[in-house]
């Protein structure tokens, strides 16, 4: 393979994994200091690019459509953990998946009456919108190099926030025992509000950054959901450090699979969360 080409691909690689990472640490954060499977959690990713969308028209602007997208979908994700999800953490799985799916339905319907069915796109900003060469004859978008260094600012915020933080020790000490903490004195249901909305705004803000370079259509939330439920497994679940490792790992399964042998490609990514079941039940890493 060509080095630039080769180098392409790498950093195709790298982005995606960092937009995987953000999607999946907020799934992995939800069930690993919650205990609910949210199988929902595609249907933020799949808000957020239709709030992209949306919003683009109103503001012009991709900072502001992001701030106002993050707001709007943190509020949302506060509002549905108090008003369904806080009734499920002492309930069974099958309960939590079957209202979880609901919560697809109802997304996907809104969707449709809203917006419709059509694809869209959402334009690239205009002080992104250039190539930086790669040798002499290719070029790499700007827009993407910058999703890869938002993503990986973010990446440093979640740890800061996490292990650097009065929050974050809360948050960790719930994921292990949630009486004890509410025996300290601690309000346990507003830091589990607080996870949530966090989660869904990560994965919306996912699906905004990345609207500009692909296609904002229906069912986009399913595909990123499966992917980055291989991530939480593979990575180990409840552990961020985790989620950004194996979204690495399997975007680089993913990208060079579908070049050296694209008849295969779609098993990638399924032989990586395989093998690491086999060699490590519990995932690469623990939280």
């Amino acid at each position: 393979m060509d080095p630039s080409l080769f180098l392409i691909q790498a950093l195709n690689a790298v982005q995606y994994g960092l937009l995987l990472f953000l999607v999946a640490s907020g799934l992995t954060l939800i069930f690993g200091v919650m205990g609910v499977i949210n199988i929902a959690h595609g249907s933020f990713y799949m808000m957020g690019a239709y709030l992209a969308f949306s919003l683009a028209a109103f503001t012009g602007n991709l900072l502001t459509t992001v701030v106002v997208g993050l707001v709007l979908t943190a509020l949302i994700g506060g509002l549905l953990e108090w008003a369904l999800f806080s009734h499920l953490y002492r309930r069974n799985h099958l309960q939590q998946v079957l209202l979880t799916y609901g919560l697809i339905l109802i997304f996907e319907s809104l969707r449709s009456s809203f917006i419709g069915d059509e694809v869209h796109s959402v334009p690239v900003p205009a002080w992104l919108d250039f190539s930086v060469p790669l040798g002499s004859v290719m070029t790499y978008p700007a827009y993407r190099l910058f999703m890869s260094a938002v993503c990986l600012l973010v990446a440093l915020g979640m740890y800061l926030l996490i292990h650097r933080t009065r929050l974050g020790s809360q948050i960790r000490a719930g994921a292990s025992n949630r009486d004890m903490v509410q025996v300290l004195g601690i309000n346990i249901d507003w830091v589990y509000r607080l996870v949530f909305a966090l989660g869904v705004a990560l994965a919306a803000f996912a699906g905004m950054i990345n609207s500009p370079v692909t296609a904002v259509a229906p069912g986009m939330g399913a595909q990123m959901l499966i992917v980055s439920f291989v991530v939480v497994i593979v990575g180990g679940i409840g552990s961020v450090w985790g989620a950004l490792v194996a979204s690495q790992l399997v975007a680089f399964a993913d990208t060079f699979g579908k070049v050296f042998v694209p008849d295969y490609a779609g098993m990638a990514i399924y032989l990586v969360m395989a093998i690491v079941l086999v060699w490590r039940p519990e995932g690469l890493f623990k939280s």
